[in-house]
Formats: C-alpha cells, structure tokens, sequence
C-alpha cells in the first residue's frame, strides 16, 4: 500500500502526513508539496523540513500559472490586502461567497494534479487535510464533504479504480486535528500556517488565529507563538 499526501508544511496537512507514516510506513509515502503562487516560500520551506523529519519521500510541483490571474488575496500578483481577521468576521462581509484567501478550485487542482503523479509512483490513495472548520461558511467550499465524495469518485472513475482520495479530517474541527497530532507527535514546531512570510508568525490572519485556538483548546501553547 502506498499513498501520495497533499502537503503543504502546515497543521493539517502535517498531521495527515502523520497519519499516513503511522498506517503505512515512511517508505510507503509520497509527500507532495505544491507552489501556487504564494507570496512566500515559508510554507514549502517547512514542508521540506518535515517530510525530511518523517523521512518520506518527497516531491514539489508549479501550478503558479494557473493562477496567475487570480485576484486571491494569497497570491503573490493580487492586488488585496491579506485580511486581518477571523474567518467569521470574513464571512460576514462576503454575501455567502468563499473569502478572500479562497484559492479558486485549488483542492480540485491539487488533487487532479496528484492523481497523475500517483498513479505513476504506484500509489493507492491520495490523503489531504481538509476539514470541517475551512468548509464551514463556504470559506473554503472544496474543503467540504460534498466535495470530497464528489471528487473521490471522479478520481476513482477517472484513474480506472486504481486511485482513491482520502480526507480523514474532513468531518473534524482544527481542534479535533490538533489532539490527534499531539498523540502522535507530529513534529508541529516545524509546521508554517501564516499567510504572512515573515520571521515569526503574525498572529491575526485567519489561518493563525485558528490554530492557536485549536492549541489552547487542548490544553498546550501553539509552539509557533512559544517565545524563544
């Protein structure tokens, strides 16, 4: 058994990555990281370092043209501002569309992507870390269940039954992700989230807030924000 994992050096894709080394071995992971255009390079920095860590094999992919045009607030070309804010506060302000750091189909990108390269690599599955939490609104709409069984049976049909896609936090919160991580010790020191590049993370996008909120949820310190 073999899996290829979407991995981007964040919480939850670092604790999929985790999970798949703890079910399968390391030497049956493909870890994948993708470039789309992101503002920095922090999070496939700290993608290497971890796949490192768990000692699976590790692989990186450029779609950044396919985004080029986009006005997403993540890419590197936008003209916005990265929002401040909670993602409810977001939310509020978009009349039921996804927020502003909605990668337009990125998941489904990533994942058509991914079933070429697993396929050629021998894999049987495709792991990502979404979860219920990013659905939640439509902040992230193809982070949601709908979604995932939609695009695991297209990728199943498509591969001809070879290739199935897993996300086995898709019905979690962050906080549930968090308390699996620190059973299994995922390496979250290592882990980037921020959508800022900074040196340190900034501690109020939307993406910090939530894991900090997951960390102190379980009773620990996110180790980002631990000073050093």
């Amino acid at each position: 058994m073999k899996a290829l994992v979407l991995f981007s050096g964040g919480v939850d894709s670092s604790t999929c990555l985790g999970l798949a080394v703890q079910k399968y071995g390391a030497h049956n992971i493909l870890a994948l990281s993708v470039f789309y255009g992101q503002k920095h390079q922090k999070e496939m920095d700290a993608a290497k370092k971890i796949a490192a860590y768990y000692g699976v094999s590790f692989k990186t992919l450029d779609l950044s043209l396919i985004f080029a045009d986009s006005d997403c607030s993540l890419i590197s070309g936008s003209s916005q501002e990265i929002p401040k804010q909670s993602y409810a506060q977001q939310l509020s302000q978009t009349n039921g569309k996804p927020v502003s750091t909605y990668v337009p189909f990125r998941n489904g990108l990533f994942i058509a992507s991914a079933a070429s390269i697993a396929i050629a690599h021998g894999c049987e599955m495709i792991y990502y870390g979404a979860h219920s939490d990013d659905a939640a609104g439509n902040a992230y709409p193809d982070c949601s269940d709908a979604f995932n069984e939609a695009i695991n049976r297209a990728v199943y049909l498509g591969s001809g039954k070879q290739l199935k896609v897993i996300a086995p936090f898709v019905n979690m919160t962050k906080t549930q992700i968090v308390k699996i991580g620190l059973e299994i010790a995922v390496p979250y020191e290592l882990t980037w989230s921020c959508y800022e590049g900074n040196d340190r993370p900034c501690g109020i996008c939307g993406t910090c807030r939530d894991r900090a909120k997951a960390f102190t949820e379980n009773g620990t310190v996110d180790p980002a924000f631990k000073k050093e």
